[in-house]
C-alpha cells in the first residue's frame, strides 16, 4: 500500500470503473463493483488506523492485517481507556501486551477487552445501532460492522471535542492488486451488506432524539451561509437553537467561516472523486454538506485553539487569574481544575513550556499537555497539603508527648522527610519537644522539621555505630554536613571518636540510651577547647622549667600565675617555697630517669604547688599550736594547757588527759627556768617537715619560709622538743602506775563465782523438800480431779433433760449414719467389680468419643463442645518432645554419616588411583602406605567432634556479641537460601559445569540435610524445580537436548535420589531380580554372531583337541551363514526376552516405591517441557521422562549393581565377566523398550526382538504416565506459609567451614545475576556479612601460611547452624498488620480460651464473664505451659513467639474480640454465622496434628532404616580399608624377603653400591633424553654442567645438585610421587631449578633402573 502525493491522482490503482470506448460486459462490470468496494472497504481500513493511532499514539498492525489485530480486542479496549478512563482501566485489559496473543493466539477472556470497549462507548452515548456483537469481533463474523463503528464513533467523539477528526483517504491510497482481491474474498466469505460509511453522519443525527426537519434545515441554511463566505451570516446560521451546536463564541466568526469552509471544501472535492470513481453510488445529501456532528466538530476545533492561544497568552504573562480563566474554558475539557490550585498549575505549566521550548520552540502547549500539567499540579498541590498536615500532625504529636506517635507521624511518607528510625523514638521526641518549645510561633515548620529530622537521624546513626563500635561510621556521620556540626577537624578524629565513646558509656550508666546533638556539638568543642589548651599549658610548663633553671624565685612565680598554664592555688607569699620544692622534684626526677635535663610536667608541678601550700598550712598551724600551749601554761589553767597539747597541729604523741596538772606543773617549771636572760625577740624559727625552716612571728600571728631581716630567736618561749620531753617523761611515769591496777578484773571474777555457788546450793535443798512429800501431793491432786468430773456429770445430765428436742436431732442423724453405711456398702460393692464397671464405662466413652471424633472429622461446622473435647490433642506432651528429639538426633546422625561415607569413599577411591600408580610403575611403597595411614576408619563420633571442636576457641560459636552476630548472619543467609529456591537456581547456572557439580555435592545437599525431613525434602524438591524449569526455559533450545546434553538438574536430582535416601528403592525393585540373574551359574546372553561364532569354535577345538578347519576372524554376515550359530543366537534371544520380561515386570509394577522426588522431578521435567514445546507429542515427552526415570535413574544400577548397593559383595569381591555381559545385555534391551527404539542397521540380526520392544513401550508408557502422575509438593507434604511458623523445632544444618566461605564468596561473586533488584533482601543480609571471612577467623585460631595443609583440615570442621528468618516482622503490634498471621494468632487465642470456659458458640464464650474458678485453672495451665517452655531445649522451640500468655483468660477474650473486629473487616471472617469459619479451621489443625503425628513416626522409621543403611555401607568402607591395607602389608612383606634374598657376605659392597650418588654431565643426560634444554646455556657448554642425585633418608624422596665448572649452584628435593603424579596426569616435561627442561617419563625410567633395580 502506498499513499498518492499528486493532487489529481484520487483514482485508485485497481477499483474504478474505466472509460474506455470499449463497452464492459455485464460480468465484468460486476468484477469492477466488487473490486471498488474492496478499495473503498481497505480505504475505510486506513482511516480506522489512522485514526486510532493518532488517539492511542501507538503502531498499529498494517491495513490487511487490521482485522485479525482487533479480534482481541487489546486495542479497542485500550481505545475505550482513551476516551472513557473511568470506565476502561488500562489495568483491567486483559493480555494487554498481547504476549499470551503471540504466544497461543486467542483467549477465550479477550472477549473482555470488546465488552469494555461496548462499555465505554455506551458510556458516552453513542447510540446503539452502530454497535457490533461480540462474536462479529472475536470470530470475525462480521469485522465490517466493527470498522463502521470506529468511523461512527470518531465522528461522534469529533463533535464532543474527545479526539481528532477522521481523515477521507478515498483515493489516496494505493493497494496492490493482490490486496484488493484478497480483501473482495474476504468480503465474499462474509456474505453481508456493505454499510453506508458516507451515511453516518445522518444516521448519527438521526438516532439522537431532536426534531429532525428542523435540525436538516437548520444544517443546509449553515452550509449555504458557509458558501456565502459572510462569517456574520454563518454565525448567525449558526446560532440557530435547531442547529444544536454548543460553546458558540461570536468573537470567532471568521475562524468558523475559515474553517467550515476548508472543511466543506475537502468534503466535496472527496465527494466528486468517489462518484467520478464510482458513477452507479447511491447519492446522499450530505456527501456534499458538512454534517451536524461534522459542524460541531470543527467548532470545536477553532474552540480549542483558541482557547490554547489563549492559554498562551497567559503563561507568557504569568498571570495565574488568566491562565485559570483560559483553563476553565469549555472547549478545553481541562478536568480537575481547583481555584485553590491556580499557583501551582502557573509554576507548572510555566516549567513545562520552558522545557518544549527547548525541544520544539515556537510550539505552545498542547490541550494534552495542559491536562498533563494540571494533574502534575494537583498532585503536588495536594502533596503540598497533605505536608502541611502532616507537618501539623507531628507538631501535635511532639506537644503530646508520646515518643510513639511521634515518630509514626515523622514516618508518615506524606510528610516528605528523610528517614526516622524508630527505636530512638525517645531522642526526636526530647529534642524536637525542646525545639519546638525554643519557636516563637510554639510549632516547628517543615524546614526546620526538616534539618532537624536530618540532623537528629544522624545522631542516631552515630549512635548506633557508638554502640557497635564502629568508629568508620562514627567518622563518616560526624565529619557529613548533613549533621550539622560545626569546627570538626579531621587531625583531631581520634580524640573526637574516644570522648564520645566515654559519654556514651557515662550516659548508658546513667540509664540514657542516645547523646543528643548538642552533647556531640559540645563534645566537639570540647574537645577543640582542650587541645587549644594542651597547646598553650605546653608552652607555660616550658616557661616554669625556664625559670627554674634561672634560680629565681619571682620569675617561677610569675611563671605559675601565667593564665595558659592553668594552675591552681598558687599563692604569692609561697613564692619562696614553691621554687624550692620545683627544685626538689626536678631533682628527683632526674634522679630516677637518670636523666640530668628532665623537666616536670605538669602534673608534677601541681602537685608541688598543692604539697606547698599544704606544707604553708601545716607550719602555720603547728607554730599557733606551740604559742597556744605557751600560752596555755602561762595562764596556769591545766585543762586549757592540756586542749593546746591536744590540737591536732602540734604533732606531739603520747599525752594522757589523767596527766594534765603533772603536764602544767613541770611545763611551768621548764619555762621559768627559761625567764633569766630574756631577749623579747618576736619570732621564731620551727624546723618543720621536709627540712625546712618556718618563720613565726609572736604578735602578728603569720608566718614565712623568707627568714626576716635581723631575725633573733625568742629564748623564753617553749619550742616542740622542749615540751615533748615533758610530756614523755609525765606519761611514762604514768603507765607505770597504771600497771598495777590491772588485775583489778580477777579478784571481781573470783567473788562472782563464789555467789553462784551458794545460789545453787539452795535450790538443790528446795527440790529435794519437794520429792520427799510426793505422795501427799498425789492425794491432793486426786480429791481435787474427783470432784471436778462429779460436778461435770451432774451438769451434763441436767443438760440432756433441758434439751430433749436436740436428742432427736441427733437420732436422725444416727440414722443419716446408717443410711450412709448402706451406700457404701453398695459402694463397696461396685469397688469389689471395679473392672466389670470401667469395662462398661469404657464402652460408653469410646462410643461417645468415637461419634464425637467423626463429628470433628467429617461435620462441615463441628459443633463448639465436640472441639472442646479434641482441642486438647494441639498440646505438646512429653512423647511428642522426645519423639520430636529423637528425630533431631537421628538427623543429625544420618547426616554426620553421610559426610563420613562420602569422605571414606573419596579416600577409597584416592587409593584405588594410588595402588594403580603403585602397580603400573612398581614403585617403592612409601606413598601409599602414608595414604594408608590416613584411611583411618572413621566412627559416628567423629564428625561430632569436629563440630564441637571450635566451641571452646573464639570459633563461629563462641559465646562473644560479634561472633554471636556473625553467626546469626550466617543462620539468616542459609535460611533465605534454603527457603527461596530462586538464588540457588541462578547460582548454580552461573558457574562453570565442574564448578557447579562440586558445589551441588558439597553445599546444596548439605544446606537440605539430604533431606532428612519432609520439611528439607520439599525445600529441595523446590529447588529442584525451579532449577529445572530455569535450565529448560533458558538453556533447551531443542526437546532432544535433554536426552543429548547433560543437564545438571537431572544429574543433581539423580545423584540425590540414588543416594542413601533413594538406594532402599532401587535395591527393593531390582535387588530380587538381579540376585535371580546373578545366581544363574547357567546363563550366558551373547547376542554378537562373532562372539557366539568364536565361543562355538573354542568349544569345539577344547572337545575334540584339534585345530578348527574354520577361520577365526569372520564378519557378522559370515558368522550368521552357520545353522549352530543360528540356533545359538535364537537360544540366547528367548533367554534375553525371558529375563528382560522378569526385570520389566518388577519395574512396572514398583511406581509406588520410586521416591516421590523423581516423580515428582519426571512430572516437573514432563510439564515444563510441554509448555515451552506445546507442538511436541505425548509420546515424545515420555520418551523424555523415560530417559530420566530408567535410562539415568535405573540403567546404571543395573549394569552395575556392586557400585549401587543394590547386591552385597564382600571386601574385594566383584561380578564376573559374563555376570557384567548378561546384566549389559537386559539393560541394553530395557533401555531400547524405554525409548521406543529399534534394532536396525548393525544390530539387523535382533529384528525378532523389535516386536517384543514395542509391546514392552506401551507398558514402559502406562509406567511413565503413572509416575507422572503424583500430587503437589503443598499437598504431600502440608506445608505452606505457615509450617516454619507453627513448627515445633527450628531447622538446623551441619556444615563445614570451608562450604560456608565457599557459599559466601560465590553469592558476593554473583549477586548482581542472582538478585538483579537492588532492594532484595539477599543483598541486605551480604551486607551485613560483610568481606568473606578466613577460615581461621571463624574457626578461631591464628592465622596460617597459605600452603598449610592444616588450613584444608579447618575448613573440614562443621558447625550446626539454626536458621532463622531476619525479616519475620516482631512483635504482635506489628505481626496483626499481616492478616494471616493475625488469624493465626487469633486460633491460638481461642483456643486457650474454650479449653477452660464451655459455650455453645464462640459469640457466648466471649460474651458471657469467665468465672474466678476457670481464670484460676487457665493460670495454673498457663505455669504449667511456662515451666514446660523452660524445659525445652532451644533447638526445638517454636521459631517466632506465640501469644501473650500473662494475658488474664478475660484479657485473651478481649483480645480475641479486637482481632475478629479487624479481621470481619479484612473479609477473612463473617460475624453472622458466630465466626463458625474458625472453629472448623480449629478443627481442621486438630486432624492435621494427627497426620503430622503419623508422618513423624514414618519418618522416624525411615531415617532409621537409612541410619542402617548408611551403618552397611560404612562397614562396607572399612572392610575395604582392610582389604587395601592386607594389599600393603603383603607388598611391605614381599618387598621386605626380597631385599634379604642377596643378603649375602660378598654382596653387601654391591648393595651398598646401588645406592650411592649418581653423577651424569647435562650433556650425557642430554644424549639419553632425560635433559631437552637449559635455558640460556649453548648445548656444546653441557659438558661443563654435573648434575649429582643421591636418595635422601626418607624413601621416594631425591637430592638432586647442580655444578657448573665445578661450582655448587643450587639443590632441590625431588619426590618419586610427584614424577609418577605428572606421568598420570599427562604431563611430559617439567622444570628442574626453573632453567632445565626435562622429560619426565625418561626420568622415571632412569630413577627406576638405577635405584629400583628395573
Amino acid at each position: 500500500m502506498s499513499t498518492s502525493d499528486e493532487a489529481d491522482g484520487f483514482r485508485p490503482r485497481y477499483g474504478s470503473v474505466l472509460d474506455g470506448v470499449e463497452r464492459l460486459t455485464a460480468e465484468e462490470m460486476d468484477e469492477q463493483r466488487q473490486q471498488n468496494m474492496a478499495y473503498e472497504y481497505l480505504c475505510h481500513l486506513e482511516e480506522a488506523k489512522r485514526w486510532m493511532e493518532a488517539c492511542l499514539d501507538e503502531e498499529l498492525p498494517p491495513t490487511t492485517e487490521l482485522e485479525e489485530g482487533l479480534r482481541n480486542g487489546v486495542y479497542l479496549a485500550k481505545l475505550g481507556n482513551f476516551f472513557a478512563p473511568q470506565t476502561v482501566s488500562i489495568k483491567k485489559i486483559y493480555d494487554r501486551e498481547q504476549t499470551r496473543y503471540k504466544a497461543t493466539g486467542l483467549h477465550f477472556r479477550h472477549t473482555d477487552n470488546v465488552i469494555q470497549w461496548l462499555n465505554a462507548m455506551t458510556e458516552k452515548g453513542l447510540p446503539k445501532i452502530f454497535y457490533p456483537e461480540t462474536t462479529d469481533i472475536y470470530d470475525r463474523k462480521n469485522m465490517p460492522r466493527c470498522i463502521y463503528c470506529i468511523h461512527a464513533l470518531s465522528l461522534y467523539l469529533f463533535k464532543l471535542g474527545l479526539a481528532p477528526q477522521i481523515q477521507d483517504l478515498y483515493g489516496k491510497v494505493d493497494f496492490t492488486e493482490e490486496e484488493i482481491n484478497n480483501m473482495k474474498s474476504e468480503l465474499e466469505k462474509y456474505g453481508i451488506q456493505m454499510p453506508a460509511f458516507s451515511k453516518i453522519g445522518g444516521i448519527l443525527a438521526n438516532e439522537l432524539s431532536v426534531d429532525e426537519a428542523a435540525l436538516h434545515a437548520a444544517v443546509i441554511a449553515i452550509n449555504e451561509a458557509v458558501d456565502q463566505g459572510v462569517p456574520e451570516g454563518t454565525m448567525v446560521a449558526m446560532q440557530n437553537p435547531n442547529a444544536m451546536l454548543l460553546q458558540l463564541d461570536p468573537s470567532s466568526a471568521q475562524h468558523y467561516q475559515d474553517m467550515l469552509y476548508c472543511a466543506k471544501g475537502e468534503k466535496v472535492a472527496n465527494s466528486r472523486k468517489r462518484l467520478g470513481e464510482n458513477a452507479e453510488a447511491e447519492r446522499d445529501v450530505y456527501d456534499d454538506l458538512l454534517t451536524q456532528a461534522e459542524i460541531q466538530g470543527n467548532v470545536n476545533k477553532v474552540n480549542v485553539s483558541n482557547a490554547l492561544s489563549s492559554a498562551e497568552q497567559a503563561l507568557l504573562s504569568n498571570n495565574e487569574d488568566r491562565l485559570y480563566e483560559a483553563l476553565r474554558l469549555p472547549s478545553l475539557g481541562i478536568l480537575n481544575l481547583q481555584a485553590q490550585n491556580k499557583g501551582w498549575y502557573l509554576k507548572q505549566l510555566v516549567a513545562d513550556r520552558e522545557n518544549k521550548e527547548q525541544t520544539s520552540p515556537g510550539e505552545a502547549l498542547t490541550k494534552d499537555e495542559l491536562q498533563s500539567g494540571v494533574n502534575v499540579a494537583n498532585e503536588v498541590a495536594t502533596g503540598y497539603s497533605k505536608m502541611l498536615h502532616a507537618v501539623e500532625r507531628i507538631n501535635a504529636a511532639i506537644s503530646a508527648g508520646v515518643p510513639e506517635n511521634t515518630v509514626a507521624e515523622l514516618m508518615n511518607p506524606e510528610a516528605q522527610l528523610p528517614q526516622v528510625y524508630p527505636s530512638a523514638a525517645d531522642l526526636y521526641q526530647r529534642e524536637l519537644a525542646s525545639l519546638q518549645q525554643q519557636s516563637p510561633e510554639g510549632s516547628l515548620s517543615h524546614p526546620e522539621l526538616l534539618v532537624a529530622v536530618e540532623m537528629l537521624s544522624s545522631v542516631v546513626l552515630m549512635n548506633e555505630a557508638m554502640d557497635a563500635g564502629d568508629r568508620t561510621s562514627l567518622w563518616r556521620q560526624l565529619a557529613s554536613s548533613v549533621t550539622g556540626l560545626s569546627n570538626v577537624e579531621d587531625e583531631y578524629a581520634q580524640r573526637y571518636m574516644d570522648e564520645l565513646m566515654r559519654l556514651k558509656a557515662a550516659a548508658r550508666e546513667q540509664g540514657c540510651d542516645y547523646l543528643t546533638w548538642n552533647d556531640i556539638q559540645a563534645c566537639v568543642d570540647q574537645v577543640n577547647l582542650a587541645v587549644q589548651e594542651e597547646h598553650e599549658r605546653i608552652a607555660a610548663i616550658g616557661q616554669i622549667n625556664e625559670a627554674l633553671d634561672e634560680g629565681d624565685p619571682l620569675k617561677t612565680l610569675a611563671a605559675l600565675q601565667h593564665p595558659s598554664a592553668k594552675l591552681s592555688d598558687v599563692e604569692p607569699p609561697v613564692a619562696h617555697h614553691y621554687h624550692d620544692k620545683l627544685l626538689e622534684a626536678r631533682r628527683e626526677k632526674a634522679h630516677e630517669t637518670q636523666d640530668p635535663s628532665a623537666v616536670l610536667w605538669l602534673d608534677e608541678i601541681q602537685n608541688a604547688i598543692l604539697m606547698s601550700n599544704q606544707d604553708t598550712q601545716e607550719a602555720l598551724q603547728f607554730s599557733k599550736a606551740i604559742q597556744a600551749i605557751n600560752q596555755a601554761v602561762d595562764s596556769g589553767d591545766a585543762t586549757q594547757t592540756m586542749a593546746a597539747l591536744r590540737a591536732p597541729g602540734t604533732g606531739l604523741y603520747g599525752v594522757t588527759p589523767e596527766c594534765a596538772q603533772t603536764y602544767q606543773d613541770d611545763l611551768s617549771q621548764v619555762k621559768e627556768d627559761k625567764k633569766d636572760g630574756d631577749n623579747a625577740s618576736e619570732w621564731m624559727k620551727h624546723w618543720v617537715k621536709g627540712g625546712h625552716n618556718y618563720y613565726y612571728n609572736l604578735k602578728t600571728g603569720e608566718g614565712t619560709w623568707v627568714e626576716p631581716e635581723g631575725f633573733l630567736q625568742n629564748n623564753t618561749q617553749l619550742n616542740k622538743e622542749d615540751i615533748q620531753s615533758v610530756v614523755s617523761g609525765v606519761t611514762t611515769a604514768y603507765n607505770r602506775e597504771q600497771l598495777w591496777l590491772a588485775n583489778e578484773s580477777l579478784i571481781a571474777k573470783l567473788q562472782a563465782r563464789c555467789r553462784g555457788y551458794l545460789v545453787r546450793n539452795g535450790q538443790k535443798e528446795r527440790m529435794d523438800f519437794l520429792k520427799s512429800q510426793e505422795p501427799a501431793v498425789n492425794c491432793i491432786q486426786a480429791h481435787w480431779k474427783g470432784y471436778k468430773q462429779k460436778k461435770s456429770f451432774q451438769n451434763r445430765k441436767q443438760y440432756l433433760k433441758d434439751h430433749n428436742e436436740d436428742a432427736v436431732k441427733i437420732q436422725s442423724m444416727v440414722r443419716m449414719h446408717q443410711a450412709r453405711k448402706k451406700y457404701k456398702d453398695r459402694l463397696k460393692y461396685f469397688k469389689d467389680h471395679i473392672n466389670e464397671v470401667v469395662k462398661l464405662q469404657a464402652f460408653i466413652r469410646a462410643n461417645k468419643a468415637r461419634d464425637d471424633y467423626k463429628t470433628l472429622i467429617n461435620a462441615d461446622d463441628p459443633p463448639m463442645a465436640v472441639v472442646r473435647k479434641f482441642v486438647h490433642l494441639l498440646d505438646q506432651s512429653d512423647q511428642d518432645f522426645q519423639e520430636e528429639l529423637d528425630l533431631m538426633r537421628l538427623r543429625e546422625e544420618v547426616v554426620t554419616n553421610i559426610r563420613s561415607n562420602q569422605q571414606l569413599e573419596n579416600d577409597v577411591n584416592l587409593m584405588d588411583i594410588k595402588i594403580g600408580l603403585l602397580v603400573k610403575n612398581k614403585i617403592t611403597l612409601q606413598e601409599v602406605v602414608s595414604h594408608s595411614k590416613k584411611l583411618t576408619k572413621k566412627n559416628k563420633g567423629e564428625l561430632s567432634n569436629l563440630m564441637m571442636m571450635n566451641k571452646q576457641k573464639g570459633g563461629l560459636k563462641a559465646l562473644s556479641k560479634e561472633k554471636r552476630i556473625k553467626l546469626e548472619a550466617y543462620q539468616y543467609l542459609f535460611y533465605l537460601l534454603q527457603t527461596n529456591p530462586t538464588y540457588l537456581a541462578k547460582l548454580i547456572f552461573q558457574m562453570p559445569q565442574n564448578k557447579s557439580t562440586k558445589f551441588m555435592d558439597s553445599v546444596i545437599f548439605t544446606l537440605y540435610n539430604y533431606a532428612s525431613n519432609q520439611r528439607e525434602e520439599y525445600l529441595l524438591l523446590k529447588l529442584f524445580k525451579t532449577a529445572l524449569q530455569e535450565e529448560i526455559k533458558s538453556k533447551v533450545d531443542q526437546i532432544q537436548e535433554i536426552v543429548t546434553g547433560n543437564p545438571t538438574v537431572i544429574k543433581m536430582v539423580v545423584s540425590f535420589n540414588r543416594g542413601a535416601r533413594g538406594q532402599n528403592a532401587l535395591r527393593q525393585i531390582l535387588a530380587p531380580v538381579v540376585k535371580e540373574i546373578m545366581d544363574d551359574k547357567t546363563l550366558n546372553i551373547k547376542t554378537d554372531p562373532v562372539d557366539i561364532y568364536k565361543s562355538w569354535v573354542n568349544q569345539m577345538e577344547s572337545q575334540t583337541g584339534e585345530a578348527s578347519k574354520l577361520p577365526y576372524d569372520v564378519t557378522p554376515e559370515q558368522a550368521m551363514s552357520h545353522e549352530e550359530v543360528r540356533t545359538r543366537l535364537e537360544t540366547s534371544i528367548k533367554n534375553m526376552r525371558t529375563v528382560t520380561d522378569k526385570f520389566l515386570s518388577a519395574i512396572v509394577v514398583s511406581v509406588d516405591k520410586i521416591p516421590y522426588g523423581m516423580r515428582f522431578i519426571s512430572k516437573v521435567l514432563k510439564d515444563t517441557l510441554h509448555e515451552k514445546f506445546p507442538d511436541a507429542t505425548e509420546d515424545e515427552l515420555l520418551k523424555i521422562v523415560g530417559n530420566l526415570l530408567y535410562y539415568r535413574y535405573m540403567n546404571p544400577a543395573i549394569v552395575a549393581p556392586d557400585a549401587f548397593d543394590i547386591i552385597e559383595l564382600s571386601a574385594g569381591g566383584q561380578l564376573t565377566t559374563d555376570q557384567r555381559r548378561n546384566l549389559g545385555s537386559i539393560a541394553k534391551m530395557l533401555q531400547h523398550a524405554a525409548s521406543n527404539k529399534m534394532f536396525l542397521g548393525d544390530n539387523a540380526h535382533l529384528n525378532p526382538i523389535n516386536e517384543y520392544l514395542s509391546n514392552s513401550y506401551q507398558k514402559f508408557r502406562r509406567f511413565f504416565l503413572a509416575a507422572c502422575d503424583v500430587p503437589s509438593l503443598e499437598d504431600k507434604f502440608n506445608v505452606d506459609q505457615y509450617s516454619d511458623l507453627v513448627t515445633l523445632t527450628k531447622p538446623v544444618i551441619y556444615i563445614s567451614i570451608g562450604e560456608i566461605i565457599n557459599t559466601h564468596t560465590l553469592l558476593l561473586d554473583h549477586q548482581d545475576a542472582i538478585a538483579p533488584e537492588h532492594n532484595d533482601p539477599i543483598h541486605e543480609l551480604l551486607e551485613d556479612l560483610g568481606e568473606v571471612p578466613t577460615i581461621e577467623s571463624l574457626i578461631g585460631e591464628n592465622p596460617l601460611p597459605p600452603n598449610d595443609p592444616n588450613k584444608e583440615i579447618m575448613g573440614k570442621t562443621e558447625v550446626s547452624l539454626t536458621l532463622a528468618n531476619k525479616f519475620d516482622v516482631p512483635g504482635e503490634a506489628n505481626a496483626e498488620l499481616d492478616a494471616k498471621t493475625l488469624l493465626l494468632n487469633t486460633k491460638r487465642l481461642i483456643v486457650d480460651v474454650i479449653r477452660f470456659q464451655p459455650g455453645e458458640t464462640l459469640t457466648e464464650i466471649l460474651e458471657s464473664s469467665a468465672s474466678p474458678e476457670q481464670e484460676v485453672e487457665y493460670q495454673r495451665a498457663m505455669q504449667r505451659r511456662a515451666i514446660r517452655d523452660a524445659k525445652t531445649p532451644e533447638k526445638m522451640k517454636q521459631s517466632k513467639p506465640v501469644v501473650d500468655d500473662s494475658l488474664t483468660l478475660q484479657g485473651k477474650k478481649d483480645k480475641i474480640r479486637s482481632n475478629l473486629q479487624r479481621l470481619a473487616e479484612l473479609g477473612k471472617v463473617h460475624p453472622e454465622n458466630r465466626y463458625q469459619d474458625l472453629i472448623n479451621d480449629i478443627a481442621k489443625d486438630i486432624r492435621n496434628q494427627r497426620r503430622y503425628r503419623q508422618r513423624r513416626k514414618a519418618e522416624l522409621v525411615k531415617l532409621q532404616q537409612t541410619n542402617v543403611a548408611l551403618n552397611s555401607k560404612t562397614k562396607f568402607y572399612n572392610e575395604q580399608i582392610d582389604y587395601y591395607n592386607q594389599y600393603i602389608k603383603t607388598c611391605m612383606d614381599n618387598l621386605g624377603s626380597k631385599g634379604k634374598l642377596s643378603k649375602k657376605p660378598g654382596d653387601t659392597k654391591t648393595k651398598k653400591s646401588k645406592q650411592v650418588s649418581q653423577k651424569y654431565t647435562a650433556a650425557r643426560l642430554h644424549e639419553k633424553g632425560v635433559l631437552i634444554e637449559i635455558e640460556d646455556l649453548q648445548t656444546n657448554q653441557f659438558k661443563n654442567v654435573i648434575f649429582e642425585i643421591s636418595p635422601s633418608e626418607a624413601v621416594g624422596v631425591f637430592d638432586v645438585k647442580a655444578k657448573f665448572m665445578g661450582v655448587h649452584l643450587e639443590t632441590l628435593m625431588l619426590e618419586y610421587q610427584d614424577l609418577l603424579q605428572l606421568q598420570y596426569e599427562g604431563v611430559a616435561v617439567m622444570k628442574l631449578f626453573d632453567r632445565a627442561t626435562i622429560n619426565v617419563n625418561l626420568l622415571i625410567f632412569l630413577l627406576n633402573k638405577k635405584f629400583y633395580g628395573k
